[in-house]
């Protein structure tokens, strides 16, 4: 094996580092390997962010954390403005988003927030959702598009949801485009995703009274058209804490009598969801992020206020939720994504 031992490369007077122009060529009686891939990839990947939430203030900070080390969380950078942004973060490997919100005394935003998830630092704008009055919709991704799926729309007399499913190419800046319609008018439409299907479960409807639902709906991610149903969750349980790889999709937590149920599917098959384990709190309004093999269920609200706790689960055993750290600031309707999930492949 060869080894190099170089204190440092200089030009031929040594005054400066060598001009490199042209073709540049290497040669040695052992071979090398150059590094490959995008430059963003070669510090690996795996960060999983979390935006946004209320504590009650609106929250413009954005946490990071490392997917596969255990720890508390760091600050990465703030959104452009505080908001509850319920589990509506899309991301590819290298771009991460936050679509609509609600900012508490405002009302509804329709703005969309970008980050390049390798550097820290404050959003930037992405565009408009084409639904001004949208909140606590859905999303899934896979690493060419974002898709943004339901949400409370409140008009001045008539309070609704919307079965509206819109989405963005998440490379190229701009407004959204409309993708299809859910089965039913609904919000809390918590997604998951693998690289090639998008699944919606966690329904709840206000037209014309509230009613908590448990169906679950799917949509090819790359193809434009209407969902179509895959089956019920074990539990009816909304604002729950969705996550995936790109085999089975996960959702931790809800909103029917604020539990601690994690239920999960299997993306591929259609079907109803079945019992993954507990987490360690019965809480609602949490945030979900992944990798390919782990699964974070962060913050939210619990029976004895809101709180910063991430707990994970190991995605493919099944099991009770373990502790992981905590956020820099307990909150609730923050909204999650990471550089590695479920739609991106493993």
């Amino acid at each position: 094996m060869s080894e190099f031992r170089i204190d440092q490369i200089t030009n031929q007077s040594g005054s400066r580092g060598p001009d490199i122009a042209g073709i540049t060529t290497f040669t040695g009686t052992s071979g090398m390997l150059m590094p490959s891939g995008p430059t963003e990839y070669r510090g690996g990947r795996g960060r999983g962010l979390f935006g946004g939430g209320i504590t009650p203030a609106n929250q413009t900070l954005i946490d990071s954390v490392i997917i596969s080390t255990t720890g508390n969380a760091i600050d990465f950078g703030d959104l452009n403005y505080g908001r509850a942004i319920k589990d509506v973060g899309c991301s590819s490997s290298t771009r991460g988003m936050w679509g609509g919100g609600y900012i508490v005394g405002t009302g509804d935003s329709n703005a969309i927030d970008y980050v390049t998830i390798s550097s820290g630092g404050t959003a930037f704008d992405f565009g408009d959702l084409n639904v001004a009055t949208l909140r606590d919709g859905g999303k899934a991704c896979n690493s060419t598009r974002g898709v943004w799926a339901g949400g409370q729309v409140i008009p001045s007399t008539s309070p609704g949801s919307t079965a509206l499913i819109q989405y963005v190419t998440m490379a190229t800046l701009g407004n959204a485009s409309d993708f299809g319609q859910l089965t039913v008018d609904r919000h809390d439409a918590q997604g998951v995703q693998s690289p090639t299907r998008g699944v919606f479960g966690s329904w709840r409807t206000k037209t014309p009274t509230i009613l908590n639902l448990n169906t679950i709906d799917y949509i090819t991610i790359a193809t434009l058209g209407d969902a179509l149903d895959f089956g019920d969750l074990v539990e009816v349980a909304t604002a729950n804490a969705p996550s995936s790889n790109s085999i089975r999709g996960i959702w931790g937590g809800g909103q029917a009598s604020v539990g601690n149920i994690i239920q999960y599917i299997t993306i591929a098959s259609t079907g109803n969801a079945q019992d993954f384990g507990d987490l360690n709190t019965s809480i609602t309004e949490a945030s979900g992020t992944s990798n390919s093999t782990r699964s974070l269920f962060a913050g939210g609200n619990t029976p004895s206020g809101v709180i910063n706790t991430i707990d994970s689960v190991t995605i493919s055993t099944l099991g009770n939720a373990a502790d992981f750290g905590d956020l820099s600031l307990a909150r609730r309707s923050l909204s999650g994504l990471s550089d590695a999930h479920g739609g991106l492949g493993d």
